[in-house]
């Protein structure tokens, strides 16, 4: 079995998050980069935590979202960083991110269930782009009649918008409620962090960097 030095571990594991294209798991790594070189989960844990800690100062760092581990801007310097990119910001209408929020916060949770909370019908085309973006997902059907999808959040919500888990999302009364400023609704674009894994270039869009192209929503209907 192949050795491998601290040092040359450290650059090795630095290495490959930095050219990864998504996030990349401590299991992910034993299996690839460091298949056959004898290190252990501790190790390796221990080697993130170094390494989280040489960044811990600079304008990248390296967190661990859902997904694993990948290297990004620091928030702070969203609003400079975005200069790069001279497309306008990201819109999402009010519906979609209170949609978006209800989904998150009551998952697993049906369409007709998120429609009570509203008080308002929700568009197929809501329910549709965020399926297409890969933050909400099918995952069952409740058993009443009709048995209606259930939806919830996936690994591509959590990532995007920097979290581990779902509970690190901020408290689920700064969004829902029967009076949803647009300003509150907004909080979830504010913590989404610049992925810069591929030299710079995000591989999602974040606010002030990029413009989501979406077909706008159908007309809601009052109940």
């Amino acid at each position: 079995m192949a050795k491998i030095s601290r040092v040359q571990l450290k650059q090795l594991v630095e290495a490959a998050i930095f050219v990864a294209d998504q996030p990349v798991s401590a299991e992910q790594l034993q299996l690839t980069v460091l298949e056959g070189l004898g290190v252990s989960k501790t190790l390796l844990r221990d080697t993130l935590k170094e390494l989280q800690l040489d960044y811990q100062a600079r304008g990248i760092q390296l967190v661990e979202v859902a997904s694993g581990y990948r290297f990004q801007s620091v928030d702070s310097l969203s609003p400079w960083l975005g200069k790069l990119w001279q497309e306008n910001a990201p819109r999402y209408s009010r519906a979609m991110l209170e949609t978006l929020s209800l989904v998150a916060y009551r998952q697993p949770i049906t369409r007709g269930e998120i429609e009570d909370v509203r008080g308002v019908s929700v568009s197929s085309q809501i329910m549709k782009t965020l399926s297409e973006r890969g933050w909400i997902k099918i995952i069952g059907h409740k058993e009443v009649p009709g048995r209606p999808s259930l939806y919830a959040t996936t690994k591509v919500f959590l990532d995007y918008f920097g979290l581990k888990s779902l509970g690190e999302l901020p408290s689920s009364e700064d969004f829902i409620g029967s009076e949803v400023s647009d300003e509150t609704t907004n909080i979830l674009l504010s913590d989404a962090t610049q992925d810069v894994a591929t030299k710079g270039q995000p591989t999602e869009p974040v606010a002030g960097e990029a413009t989501l192209h979406t077909p706008p929503d159908e007309p809601e209907q009052l109940h």
